[in-house]
């Protein structure tokens, strides 16, 4: 539900689902200071080392993933959030069918 002041959105995992051997992603909000997308990744899929041009927050909704970023690799499980800061070359890969909220800091 929305407003121009506040925006609900209910249960984000059920707004996205896992298709085999893919990556599927979508767009649930658009508002001031942040664009959530929400993803879901088969087995092993992965998107590849890229950067942001803004700072991010990611955030596992199911199953389990490693994110690598900053020489180091971290295994996000349900409800684990990471942040990153702009133009960080990181890269995510699911260990399992999952779902990754990504919360996009913008500035307006």
């Amino acid at each position: 539900m929305s407003n121009a002041d506040m925006t609900e959105i209910a249960d984000l995992a059920a707004l996205v689902q896992v298709q085999p051997q893919s990556t599927v992603s979508r767009t649930v909000l658009k508002a001031e200071g942040t664009n959530v997308v929400l993803f879901a990744f088969d087995t092993d899929e992965e998107l590849r080392e890229h950067t942001a041009a803004i700072p991010v927050l990611l955030q596992t909704l199911e199953g389990t993933f490693d994110i690598t970023a900053d020489g180091r690799t971290v295994t996000l499980r349900p409800g684990d959030l990471i942040h990153l800061r702009a133009r960080l070359p990181h890269a995510v890969k699911a260990l399992e069918p999952s779902k990754l909220a990504l919360f996009l800091l913008t500035s307006n």
